[in-house]
Parts: C-alpha cells; sequence; structure tokens
C-alpha cells in the first residue's frame, strides 16, 4: 500500500486536475505514479514532460532506452517501472529472452556488441554515477553523441523514478500487462 495517499482528480489541486484532464483527454489513464506526484503540484507537470519528451522525442533508439529502463528497474528493484515498461519494451523490440536474462546479462547470449555498451554504461552510471572512460569509449563506438546524452537522461530519469515509487511505496496500476506475470528480468525455472 502506498505511502501517501494516491489522489483522485477530485482531491488534487486544480492545477493538478488540469493535467489529469488533460492526460484523460488524449485516451491515457492516470497512472498511480502521477496520482502519487499529484502531491506536488510544483514538481508534477515538469517530471511528466520531461518523461515524455524522453519516451517520445528523443533520437536515442527506443529499443536500448527500453533496455536501459528495464536494466535500472531491476538494479532498484522497481517492480512498478518494470511493469510499466514490459509492453514499451516488447513493443520497441526487446525479447523476452533478454527480458528474462535481464539479472545475469552479463553471461547471457541474448545481447550484442552495442546492446552490452549500453547496459555496462547503465549499470555503471546506476550504481557508481561516475562512467569509466573505456566504457564511454565502448559506448561511443555505437551512438552518436546525441544518444549519449539521451541515454544519460533517461538513466538518471529511470533511476529517480524507481527511488520515488520504491520509496513511497506506490502500486503497481491493476491494469498493467505486467502487473502480476513479470518479475525484473528473473528467468521462470
Amino acid at each position: 500500500m502506498a505511502r501517501v495517499p494516491l489522489l483522485t482528480k477530485e482531491q488534487a489541486a486544480p492545477e493538478v486536475q488540469d493535467v489529469f484532464r488533460r492526460v484523460e483527454a488524449r485516451g491515457a489513464r492516470v497512472m498511480n505514479v502521477y496520482r502519487a506526484l499529484a502531491h506536488s503540484k510544483a514538481a508534477m507537470l515538469p517530471f511528466m514532460r520531461l518523461g515524455n519528451s524522453l519516451l517520445e522525442h528523443c533520437h536515442l533508439d527506443h529499443r536500448l532506452r527500453e533496455l536501459a529502463i528495464l536494466r535500472v528497474a531491476r538494479l532498484n528493484g522497481s517492480q512498478y517501472e518494470w511493469s510499466q515498461h514490459v509492453t514499451l519494451a516488447r513493443e520497441s523490440g526487446v525479447t523476452q529472452e533478454q527480458m528474462e536474462a535481464m539479472g545475469e546479462w552479463h553471461s547471457s547470449s541474448a545481447f550484442d556488441k552495442c546492446d552490452r555498451a549500453v547496459l555496462t554504461y547503465t549499470d555503471e552510471m546506476a550504481l557508481h554515477v561516475r562512467v569509466q572512460d573505456d566504457t564511454f569509449q565502448e559506448l561511443a563506438r555505437y551512438l552518436d553523441e546525441a544518444s549519449i546524452v539521451e541515454l544519460s537522461l533517461s538513466v538518471g530519469f529511470w533511476g529517480m523514478v524507481a527511488r520515488l515509487l520504491e520509496s513511497l511505496q506506490v502500486d503497481i496500476d491493476p491494469e498493467l500487462p505486467g502487473s502480476s506475470r513479470e518479475t525484473l528480468g528473473q528467468r521462470r525455472h
């Protein structure tokens, strides 16, 4: 159960109600992460804008972005974040085998050299903040500068999202396809 109430449109401040209405007008649902964020009208809209920009307007290949996000979710133990991105990952070309191997990607043959460069960069950034020179140089063999900046923003943003979700114990949206059967990229035995 969430540690803060997940606000409904009626409970939210007028500025947040307007954001909720715009989300619904696009045919989307107001996710629990937004309902938790509704407590901060100052942060909610900028948060949503940055997330939307990274998802919809960036140069970075979507598949690589989703690999990084799934890895961040795995590293942070964020089932909510994982569940939110299972469908996006599949739609962008991430395979079931890759999702299942996310926990032990180093020893999996499911990832090519570019994937490995992205995942190494993601691990170092998420776990240590600073990325080693050789890791950066390897990544630069596959990604241009815009994509590297966007990958860095994505790892940082979804790391922040995972921390928000986990510290507030935000409940997974029940209608998510991966909410009950996908578990953080762990192989099923």
